[in-house]
């Protein structure tokens, strides 16, 4: 597995571009998930990224890891119920566009829900970095990259 980025080829790159389906867990196999979690976490450490999208290693999952002050998260169907009026603006990096950094505007606390590995379902409230690692790996799902944001 290595991480798509926007330099890639035209058809590699075509799935960052794109709104992923959402996953189903009835055709899900278990060990299949947790390996794909194991090595994403692991590509997501070695690249020093906080957060990782399954499209941005070619697969047409809607999953994403992040870690944030020692805590790992993985989110299957990701979704932003609520987002604050309050923002604030930040640099922004991405594995998927590489040599780009840009200044962006995201809301400062956020709800998420989604689902755990086991299809569990989650509700996590998330402020600052964290919040912005949700809107961001969010964003990718949706097929929107920090290039396509307006400064």
């Amino acid at each position: 597995m290595k991480i798509v980025t926007i330099q890639d080829k035209k058809e590699e790159a075509k799935i960052l571009h794109g709104r992923v389906p959402d996953f189903d867990f009835k055709k899900a196999d278990r060990k299949a998930i947790s390996e794909v979690i194991k090595k994403m976490r692991k590509i997501m450490q070695d690249s020093k990224g906080v957060g990782l999208s399954a499209n941005q290693i070619g697969l047409n999952w809607r999953m994403f890891v992040a870690q944030n002050e020692g805590k790992f998260y993985t989110v299957f169907n990701p979704k932003i119920t609520a987002a604050s009026k309050e923002t604030d603006e930040c640099e922004e990096g991405c594995l998927s566009v590489p040599e780009m950094e840009k200044n962006i505007r995201r809301s400062y606390q956020v709800t998420l829900v989604g689902f755990d590995k086991n299809g569990k379902k989650l509700k996590i409230k998330a402020w600052g970095l964290l919040a912005r690692i949700f809107q961001h790996e969010t964003d990718h799902l949706n097929g929107r990259l920090i290039a396509d944001h307006k400064e």
